[in-house]
């Protein structure tokens, strides 16, 4: 049975004028995309807090650019050089792992969860907890702990609005107040940059290879992910947690030129869809100004130029990540956290070179068969069936 999902609700103010927004992961991907939006809207919003990973120069340079109150550096041991590089200016330097937790609970309006991997889940949990608007980019927080999350969102009054471009194309048309009405929902895939390869060309392939999508400009983790088409298999189960639906009524359809962004499908033969640009600003830009729009600087789509939309169903046999993943939904309790912990290990030791590419899949599928499914009780649960895949994932990597 599908988790009931976490509903938009009426907001009194449907300006985003005055809005204050904190940042976790703002030196990734969806982060400098949300830092550019911002930039381009002084007037309409304020920034608490920004937290990267290591590259605290860029850190610092955002946090300066923005006039953030609040910049943390994860890595504790760089403190003192963001400190140096603030110096002189009213923003407050921090570090550690607690401090990118304390950041998330600083009194922002938006929390935009952008951290890569599990490492995202403490501090959205804490966004959520004091009952935020929560821009949701870290697919992982609700992959490896759905139902605890969704019922936290619940219990403190927080919103999550989908930022990943097809979970928010399916926001943006599902009918909420009418989800019976719904029949299915379709989450489109470009296919990544080996669609058309034949499985012995995939097996050399080379991770500068791997990252170089096609169509979206991501962050390597990301990008792999998208090669493997793991993160359509991670988007599935985020869908699972996000909207009223079993897992039966999830379909994944390869659309290579990235237009529609996915479409949810009605009882009476209706199928609504939302298109643009392949340009993360935009499913950013609504999630800032929800449920009234910004303007964003994506490109405007002109269907003419573009000319031909086509659509493939998956190909399992090449991509069995998919299948991995779909297995892990239906299969409930820790599979998917298990699903979660093994490729973030895996896809760190391809990028490595430890590992072929299609070697990815075989090692999460091999761990998910070597661990038992059990419930989730709390987060303390999560986490450590979290810290034991990856465990597994690593011995059984060294000794490969």
């Amino acid at each position: 049975m599908a988790v009931v999902s976490v509903s938009p609700k009426s907001r009194e103010d449907a300006s985003p004028q005055g809005r204050s927004v904190s940042i976790l992961g703002s030196t990734g991907s969806i982060g400098c995309n949300t830092v550019d939006l911002l930039a381009r809207n002084p007037d309409a919003f304020t920034v608490q807090a920004l937290t990267g990973n290591r590259n605290v120069k860029l850190l610092a340079e955002q946090a300066l650019r923005l006039g953030a109150k609040l910049a943390v550096v994860a890595d504790e041991s760089l403190y003192g050089e963001l400190k140096d590089l603030l110096s002189g200016s009213a923003v407050e330097a921090a570090a550690g792992d607690a401090a990118v937790a304390e950041a998330a609970a600083q009194p922002s309006d938006i929390v935009v969860a952008a951290i890569v991997g599990t490492a995202g889940l403490k501090p959205t949990l804490e966004a959520t907890r004091r009952g935020a608007l929560v821009a949701l980019a870290n697919k992982e927080t609700l992959v490896s702990a759905g139902a605890i999350m969704t019922e936290e969102v619940k219990n403190g009054g927080a919103t999550l609005i989908p930022v990943d471009s097809e979970h928010s194309a399916i926001f943006q048309v599902f009918d909420f107040e009418r989800a019976e009405s719904v029949s299915k929902i379709t989450l489109t895939a470009s296919g990544g940059p080996f669609r058309e390869k034949m499985l012995t060309e995939m097996q050399v392939m080379t991770p500068a290879q791997a990252v170089a999508h096609p169509n979206w400009d991501m962050g390597a983790k990301i990008s792999i992910d998208s090669a493997t088409m793991m993160n359509k298999g991670l988007e599935m189960i985020e869908a699972f947690h996000l909207f009223p639906v079993t897992s039966d009524e999830i379909e994944v359809l390869v659309h290579p030129q990235s237009v529609i962004h996915s479409m949810v499908s009605y009882v009476d033969g209706s199928v609504l869809a939302q298109l643009g640009t392949p340009d993360m600003r935009t499913p950013i830009a609504y999630a800032l100004a929800w449920p009234a729009r910004m303007a964003a600087p994506s490109e405007t789509l002109s269907l003419a130029d573009i000319g031909t939309l086509t659509f493939e169903a998956p190909d399992l046999v090449r991509f069995p990540a998919l299948r991995l993943a779909r297995e892990s939904l239906e299969a409930g309790g820790s599979a998917p956290t298990v699903l979660n912990a093994a490729n973030e290990i895996a896809v760190a030791a391809f990028l490595d070179g430890q590992i072929g590419f299609l070697d990815i899949a075989q090692t999460v599928e091999r761990v998910l068969d070597d661990m038992d499914t059990v419930a989730l009780v709390d987060i303390e649960t999560v986490f450590a069936i979290d810290a034991e895949a990856r465990r597994r994932t690593t011995a059984l990597i060294s000794k490969s």
